[in-house]
């Protein structure tokens, strides 16, 4: 059983759609359930199957009822995708702290206690893939996202300590990094944003969530057992880093 956050939109959404196309059962969560629904049918309508699970990442009993939930259902999450985050962008000068904790609340705590709340059983049969998405200023860092580039680098230390401490029980952890990509989230950028962002990509254009979902699918599989503690750069050249 796979379980994606994040997935009533954007990235999420296409996630969970791939990994059902490939077989999956596949627990959809987010805040808005009816739009987890809609999700859930267009997988069922497509002969897969699909599990709604409403759960808040920001809130801790939000998560705890939410794994609890899940595991009642199923027994255990084999694939677990920690996608759910929010943007509250602001000039660090004048950012509020309030927007520095829910985003940091919402991108890291909430996929550290998520992850936690589900690890037993995977410890227990000794295989499990975690995949967590990053970002691209995770890696380079964003002007104007002190809080978003905090959380999404945090994510990636998160993965690599996880990751060594989980490999002798056959769990893999590793991190997508998309770069620009089209989604609801981007949709906001005017298009003086969009022309400057798309002159720093080589291949010179936005990716789409589909290529993303192909890339979290990929390190899910049994093909990707011997990668771990890996962050996978998916932003057509933007960051090419070690």
């Amino acid at each position: 059983m796979t379980l994606v956050t994040g997935a009533s939109q954007g990235i999420g959404r296409a996630v969970a759609l791939e990994l059902a196309r490939r077989g999956a059962v596949v627990g959809v969560a987010a805040r808005n359930q009816a739009k987890l629904t809609e999700v859930a049918d267009e997988i069922e309508g497509a002969g897969g199957q699909a599990a709604v699970f409403a759960i808040d990442i920001a809130s801790e009993d939000s998560i705890k009822a939410g794994a609890k939930a899940v595991l009642d259902r199923f027994g255990k999450v084999e694939v677990l995708v920690n996608n759910a985050g929010i943007t509250r962008d602001g000039l660090m000068l004048r950012m509020k702290r309030t927007d520095w904790d829910e985003v940091l609340n919402s991108n890291l705590t909430g996929a550290f206690l998520l992850t936690q709340a589900l690890l037993s059983p995977m410890l227990k049969n000794r295989w499990g893939r975690i995949v967590n998405l990053s970002s691209v200023v995770g890696r380079t860092g964003q002007a104007g996202q002190v809080n978003y580039a905090a959380s999404k680098a945090g994510l990636i230390g998160m993965t690599r300590s996880m990751a060594r401490e989980l490999a002798s029980r056959g769990i893999t952890v590793n991190a997508v990094a998309p770069g620009y990509i089209e989604t609801p989230m981007t949709a906001v950028l005017d298009e003086k944003q969009r022309i400057a962002m798309l002159a720093q990509i080589p291949l010179g254009r936005a990716g789409t969530a589909e290529e993303i979902a192909q890339a979290v699918a990929f390190l899910a599989t049994e093909a990707a057992g011997y990668i771990t503690g890996h962050v996978l750069d998916v932003n057509g050249g933007m960051f090419m880093g070690a």
